[in-house]
């Protein structure tokens, strides 16, 4: 199973739902900011010949303005009838109405898009989107840096049950996924060994996270943990007072203008910040642009001074999931892509989500997939490739 994985529990949860309009991003043609068409109008050309399988977007934002936005049509109640397994049930494959929730990642009425509207399910690249939050709080003085020891974060929590090898754990190590908490999410199959699914199937994510062995000093192993990541929602409920959703309204969805946007919840009430928020893709767009611009929005400075780099730093190298000819690199909950000599920062999702920022070439870009139907060739690669193509001299 891909390192990028965020696997969903078949239960009902609450969750955090809004929508009331969205801002629009200026448009133009390729040729209007300096790109070569052919490179991604090919790369098109072969997804909606189904190369790449249930493809659902891919977005391009340059100079400030959207240059290039094809959408593909599937029709995921032919896709899913019948199907069913551990990540849910599709059409006619659902044994009572109580099956169809927001963790059933199978139904159409739920995924990818949330109920008919434009969010799409943007599974791991939910990580990169509350590591922003994390930044943001330290420059609003919530949370002291990334240096602070993260389970002083979470002392409104029981750590009784946290192994001693663990205490000293930073903020950054968390971030990182190194912070030595033993978690077996990209070894395992997609059965109760993989200990993502185990905390998606327990009572408590939080408690469960805080109750695991460790397997190394914190800091020493890099080692994918989805659990991990949900305790950025615990932490920033203790450090602002509010939820992990409410704090993005606030202080990063509104500044920017997104203006809809679904998150799924855990049991007892937090965002899901594994896997759990659905935005638009050119809303997606606009979290990459953030970055782009080093933390600040319309004159404002939303991240600290050095956030960026540091988020997009080969904080830990060699991190390829599953083939060890990509050079691979992790920062703060953001993966490096490096590709032709550029850096290439990166959100992934399971399923076939993307957020790509080429800084060189000032550029953003946004996949939007479903594939969880079957195998499928990974877009991300060719999509990078091809972005870089378009826009060499």
């Amino acid at each position: 199973m891909r390192a990028v994985i965020s696997l969903a529990v078949l239960l009902i949860f609450s969750t955090v739902s809004v929508g009331f309009g969205q801002e629009a991003w200026p448009r133009a043609e390729l040729a209007d900011v300096g790109l070569d068409a052919a490179p991604l109008t090919d790369l098109a050309a072969e997804v909606a010949d189904g190369d790449y399988g249930y493809v659902d977007r891919l977005l391009l934002v340059a100079d400030g303005r959207i240059v290039f936005d094809e959408r593909f049509v599937q029709d995921y109640v032919e896709i899913s009838r019948g199907k069913s397994g551990p990540l849910g049930c599709g059409i006619d494959a659902c044994d009572s109405p109580e099956d169809v929730h927001d963790f059933n990642y199978l139904h159409p009425d739920r995924h990818p898009f949330y109920q008919g509207r434009e969010v799409h399910s943007l599974q791991s690249v939910t990580k990169s989107v509350t590591a922003t939050l994390i930044g943001i709080a330290i420059e609003r003085g919530e949370i002291p840096g990334v240096e602070t020891p993260v389970f002083e974060l979470l002392s409104d929590y029981d750590l009784s049950g946290l192994d001693p090898r663990v205490r000293d754990a930073t903020l950054e190590d968390l971030l990182t996924m190194r912070l030595g908490i033993e978690w077996h999410e990209n070894d395992r199959p997609l059965d109760d060994t993989n200990t993502t699914l185990q905390l998606e199937k327990s009572d408590n994510w939080v408690a469960f996270t805080l109750a695991q062995p460790a397997d190394s000093d914190p800091g020493e192993t890099w080692n994918y943990n989805s659990g991990g990541s949900h305790l950025m929602s615990a932490i920033i409920l203790q450090a602002t007072g509010t939820t992990t959703a409410e704090y993005a309204e606030d202080h990063l969805f509104g500044p920017l203008g997104i203006r809809d946007y679904h998150w799924k919840r855990d049991p007892q009430g937090l965002p899901d910040t594994e896997g759990g928020l659905y935005l638009a893709a050119e809303d997606l767009a606009r979290i990459g642009a953030l970055y782009l611009q080093d933390g600040v929005w319309d004159g404002e400075r939303l991240l600290p001074e050095g956030w960026v780099a540091a988020a997009t730093a080969r904080q830990v190298d060699d991190v390829a999931p599953n083939n060890p000819n990509w050079n691979w690199g992790y920062g703060y909950q953001w993966w490096r892509l490096d590709a032709s000599g550029l850096d290439v920062w990166a959100g992934l999702g399971f399923g076939g989500q993307n957020l790509i920022v080429v800084p060189d070439r000032g550029l953003v870009g946004v996949i939007n997939s479903w594939n969880v139907f079957g195998r499928s060739i990974p877009l991300v690669i060719p999509f990078i490739d091809a972005m870089i193509e378009a826009s060499s001299d």
